[in-house]
């Protein structure tokens, strides 16, 4: 299905991987971008989401005139949801298409794998697009996704303070992601007095979670705060929504949950959920719903959304972050100089608003909103329950 949508929207097969070249003739200085995402495998709806929200604002720019009057040559690698056949498909990126920045990676499994040939071998830009566990201080590698105290400074408080939950479990995949996150949730659940009933780890693909489902029963459990992840995340939901957890009046949060998850899971087994991302289509500001409209006019009917769990409002943000960055350069784009104007660059708007890098910290300030998820005739929607204004990383 991958491949086909590609084929859809213009992108040509190109020596295993896949090419969008500005319409019209191919410019011979055109910016040549990566993207290295899932367009395969059990990562594959974040993927899909991730290209199409690049193509979608790799044309506005080049409609706009480009970079300086650069044309933008987008080249896409699928990293397959497995960080061994990633490294090779990246690999491509750097040696073979030369490209001038790498964007993608959705987990922190797939970032691990692929810095080294893109940032250290390659010595090339990085910029990776999803909500993280935090502690990336690589040199030449920049974050646009929220970290955890992004997500969890206000969520956790919520969650105890004005939800009344006291006893927290934490089911989670066994990566490096769930491990680091955890242990920041884990010190505010006890610093705002409730407890971690039990913390566990499962093989990404384990399929059976009876005994976990009867720890949260018999623990009484009153807030699942979930890192589980595909595959392994469809069948846990599916036993914790059977075991009737949610109508007993527990709380689910997970903070990479969005409007895109209806595509890994049924709607009714998301209903009530807490998230906080930087932004969800609820957001009710004039720039993102343009930017909503004019997504769905480009890719109709399309069941891969620009949503902020699926780190498609990072790949935005980290592209037009790069426009910036480049454009203070006057177009030298050489690694160390768009490096040190990223490292200031901001953008004043963007899903869920503006964005800016910390200099010096390779992270972004951006809004940031916890919401719940509602179903309405079989759909999600999420309601907004709280924001806040240019939230600090705290990173690095």
């Amino acid at each position: 299905m991958g491949a086909s949508a590609l084929g859809a929207a213009g992108w040509i097969a190109a020596g295993g991987g896949w090419l969008l070249a500005p319409k019209g003739a191919r410019a011979a200085d055109a910016i040549r971008m990566g993207i290295a995402t899932d367009i395969t495998g059990a990562i594959a709806p974040s993927g899909n989401a991730d290209w199409q929200v690049a193509q979608f604002t790799v044309e506005r720019i080049n409609k706009g005139g480009g970079i300086l009057g650069r044309q933008i040559e987008l080249y896409l690698e699928d990293t397959a949801s497995d960080p061994k056949i990633a490294v090779g498909n990246v690999r491509k990126l750097i040696q073979e298409r030369k490209v001038n920045v790498v964007l993608g990676g959705i987990t922190s499994a797939m970032r691990q794998a692929i810095k080294d040939p893109i940032v250290n071998r390659g010595r090339t830009l990085y910029i990776y697009p999803q909500l993280y566990e935090g502690k990336e201080c690589t040199k030449y590698l920049y974050c646009t996704g929220p970290t955890p105290a992004q997500q969890c400074d206000k969520l956790i408080p919520y969650l105890i303070k004005t939800l009344g939950k006291k006893r927290f479990a934490m089911p989670s995949a066994n990566y490096v992601w769930p491990q680091l996150l955890n242990k920041y949730a884990r010190k505010l659940i006890e610093e705002n007095g409730a407890e971690v009933v039990f913390e566990e780890y499962y093989p990404l693909d384990q399929a059976e979670y009876s005994a976990t489902i009867g720890k949260i029963r018999d623990g009484k459990v009153d807030c699942v705060f979930n890192t589980v992840i595909p595959p392994g995340l469809q069948p846990f939901m599916k036993q914790l929504y059977e075991s009737g957890f949610q109508k007993r009046g527990g709380a689910l949060a997970c903070v990479y949950f969005d409007e895109n998850l209806l595509n890994y899971l049924p709607a009714e087994e998301m209903d009530g959920l807490y998230s906080c991302l930087d932004y969800f289509q609820a957001v009710d500001d004039p720039f993102s719903k343009e930017l909503q409209a004019e997504y769905s006019k480009r890719f109709p009917n399309t069941k891969y959304l620009f949503t902020a769990g699926s780190a498609a409002t990072g790949m935005y943000r980290g592209i037009k972050l790069y426009e910036v960055a480049v454009k203070a350069t006057n177009g030298d784009l050489k690694r160390e100089a768009v490096s040190a104007a990223y490292d200031k660059a901001k953008i004043d708007e963007g899903p869920g608003g503006g964005a800016e890098v910390v200099p010096g910290h390779m992270h972004c300030k951006m809004n940031m909103y916890i919401a719940q998820c509602k179903v309405d005739a079989g759909k999600p929607r999420y309601e907004i329950i709280s924001s806040a204004k240019m939230v600090d990383p705290k990173e690095c």
